[in-house]
């Protein structure tokens, strides 16, 4: 009986040492582990959200006619994707060969012996492709919530409102995922993002419909 007391009464202990730890790694995390591909996807689907929409809503500002307006979104997510995927491959192949390049120097400057250290670093270098097709994908994601929202809607200002609207609830889910994935504040992080929005829709709005009723 004395043995089955202590075992009950070290069992608590037990689960409040565990939860400690667990805390202290989760104190201890270090997010920049996460920037590489959440850059790739988070930011990529606000892109791919914003310059859709603001192209949308561009073409919006001087055409009524709802296939304009699509074919003008469907185009931007087209060119945007393979932009990003070009990009991206580009800028972690870039990085890619200086890492290799550095960790060469350091193998040289070891007389040619390579630690197991340096082995997890090759296996830990990041994939240029990879990154290509998960900034595509991430920049198909946001674009197509526009298009989405524009495609059913007959009416000229009620559909500029939804693409909108629609735009504004996608970027404040952007911007709560990019807060949680990378440790950020998530009101000053959805601010941000909503805002940078706002601003890039009401521009192009603003400039496209001044040239086309005053320039062209």
């Amino acid at each position: 009986m004395a043995v089955l007391e202590a075992r009950e009464m070290a069992i608590p202990g037990k689960d409040i040492e565990k939860q400690k730890t667990h805390e202290h790694e989760e104190k201890n995390f270090d997010y920049s582990q996460r920037a590489q591909w959440l850059r790739a996807a988070v930011l990529g689907a606000n892109d791919g959200l914003i310059s859709t929409a603001s192209l949308m809503m561009g073409v919006g500002a001087v055409r009524q006619d709802i296939k304009a307006m699509i074919l003008t979104g469907f185009a931007g997510l087209i060119a945007g994707a393979c932009s990003m995927a070009i990009g991206e491959f580009i800028s972690v192949y870039s990085q890619l060969d200086i890492e290799v390049a550095q960790m060469k120097r350091d193998k040289r400057m070891k007389n040619g012996s390579e630690s197991e250290e340096e082995s997890e670093k090759v296996l830990q270098l990041p994939s240029p492709l990879q990154a290509a097709i998960a900034s595509a994908l991430a920049f198909s994601v946001g674009a197509i919530v526009p298009l989405l929202a524009a495609a059913f809607i007959r009416e000229h200002k009620v559909r500029l409102c939804v693409v909108a609207s629609a735009a504004s609830v996608a970027l404040l889910v952007f911007g709560v995922m990019g807060a949680v994935l990378g440790g950020a504040p998530v009101p000053r992080s959805c601010a941000r993002v909503l805002v940078g929005g706002w601003m890039a829709m009401v521009i192009t709005f603003g400039l496209t419909k001044f040239i086309g009723s005053n320039v062209l």
